[in-house]
């Protein structure tokens, strides 16, 4: 387990909870991602990555939102959470983050390699 792989799985245990609207995408565009956490995503084609910027989306959003939530990347889970990334429908956790964990996370995704999604 890399280093990167070992900071995402802490972050992820830190992540307050909340339930997102059923079927709910607003938040679901073209993302950046660090290489471990793609690493985990199920491998997809050529044309399927490359069709889902054009429709301003993710390649793993389906009809019924992000096909692979649970293995969704850590700037998909912090919105919501905090207040720089609030929940386009208002929902929330009853805590936000602890500041200090969302800077940590924020400089984790500043120093990280990203890729596309």
């Amino acid at each position: 387990m890399t280093n990167n792989s070992r900071r995402i799985k802490v972050f992820r245990q830190r992540f307050p909870a909340f339930e997102c609207v059923p079927g709910c995408h607003d938040c679901c565009g073209p993302v950046t991602a660090a290489s471990d956490e793609v690493a985990h995503l199920p491998v997809i084609n050529e044309s399927e990555y490359a069709a889902a910027p054009a429709n301003l989306a993710s390649p793993y959003l389906g009809d019924l939102g992000w096909e692979v939530y649970p293995a969704r990347p850590l700037i998909c889970r912090v919105v919501g959470t905090t207040p720089q990334l609030s929940c386009p429908n208002g929902r929330r956790p009853a805590a936000l983050f602890d500041p200090r964990v969302e800077q940590q996370i924020f400089r984790f995704f500043a120093n990280t390699r990203k890729l596309p999604l």
